[in-house]
């Protein structure tokens, strides 16, 4: 396999290549640079001094025993952790707190399907992990996984997350017994009110499903995501208050931002899942002039080797849907 550039930011870049994770610091600004015969260029660098950094992973899944199962088919590889390894949501979510706490984030956000099938036990092992690490920095949210078989643990979104020069509004978009999504007229309503009182700084907004495109030929009740009526229905409130400048989801296990022509130069995000390829936790940097998202991929030996292992999955398409182009892991939000 070729060396990979996974990550930049606008100082620094990420290559890895099999189990060697070079990281390249330093580096300027929205500039070109070279190492190892891979070459890319770094972000802009926002105006005006850094005043924090957010965290937010999403898909932990804690209690997964096979990954890349796929109901209904015999598509392959499945994959579980080999004969005296720890468990993969274990090896992937704790290496990720690691990194985590290096940058000394501001807040944490969990952006659901924190655990596999819905029970508690899950539950309380993924605030072992994250509520141990971050306390009161961190702030979760359900996700389909978790509400399944009608557990209601994290379901205290909506939450307002203020924070120098930021503020978080982490929704609920869980839809009980269901895969799909929704965004309830309370959960609308209230982001609008938000929005309408914070106008003098950037809101980010999280949730586990992500949005409907509305250039979409398809209105099926089944669609995977937010219902197409939620979804223009949170387009619109993006439309009244220009302050919401992004939203940013789970769910789907890949790296891709979209936009629409209602929010113009607003990125709806999805950012892929923490517990398999590409092992993936997003940083958000908060600057006086714009904030970037920066997407990490987790460099432990143990969580390249797995994430190694998991992007054959799918019958080998799985590294392609869910790592996404650059653009996609590593760009300014505004």
């Amino acid at each position: 396999m070729a060396p990979e550039l996974t990550t930049v930011s606008e100082c620094t870049a990420v290559v890895f290549d099999g189990p060697k994770v070079t990281r390249l610091d330093d580096l300027a600004p929205d500039a070109d640079f070279e190492f190892d015969h891979v070459v890319g260029r770094t972000l802009p660098r926002p105006a005006g001094e850094l005043l924090c950094r957010v965290a937010t992973v999403n898909d932990v899944h804690f209690g997964e025993t096979r990954c890349g199962v796929v109901e209904g088919t015999n598509i392959g590889p499945v994959l579980e952790a080999a004969p005296g390894e720890a468990p993969y949501p274990d090896t992937m979510n704790r290496a990720a707190v690691d990194e985590i706490k290096a940058i000394d984030p501001a807040a944490v956000v969990a952006k659901g399907d924190l655990t596999t099938t819905g029970i508690r036990a899950e539950y309380e092992q993924f605030l072992a992990c994250y509520g141990a690490a971050f306390g009161d920095k961190l702030f979760h949210i359900r996700g389909n996984h978790d509400a399944y078989y009608g557990e209601t643990f994290a379901a205290d979104g909506p939450i307002e997350v203020a924070l120098p020069g930021v503020t978080l509004a982490v929704i609920d978009t869980v839809i009980p017994r269901a895969t799909p999504g929704q965004v309830t007229d309370d959960t609308a309503a209230w982001l609008d009110e938000l929005a309408a009182r914070t106008t003098d700084r950037p809101v980010l907004v999280f949730g586990h499903h992500h949005n409907w495109s509305p250039v979409s030929k398809s209105r099926e009740p089944s669609y995977f995501g937010i219902n197409p009526d939620d979804s223009e229905k949170l387009i619109d409130v993006f439309v009244r208050r220009p302050n919401l400048r992004g939203y940013f989801a789970g769910h789907t296990h890949r790296n891709r931002v979209r936009h629409v022509p209602a929010t113009g130069n607003v990125p709806w995000v999805e950012v892929g899942a923490t517990k398999d390829f590409p092992g993936a936790w997003a940083e958000y940097r908060v600057f006086e002039g714009g904030i970037l998202q920066v997407m990490h991929r987790i460099s432990s030996a143990e969580a390249v080797d797995w994430t190694d292992r998991t992007r054959a999955m799918f019958g080998g398409l799985y590294a392609g849907y869910s790592f996404g182009e650059m653009k996609d892991r590593c760009f300014q939000v505004c």
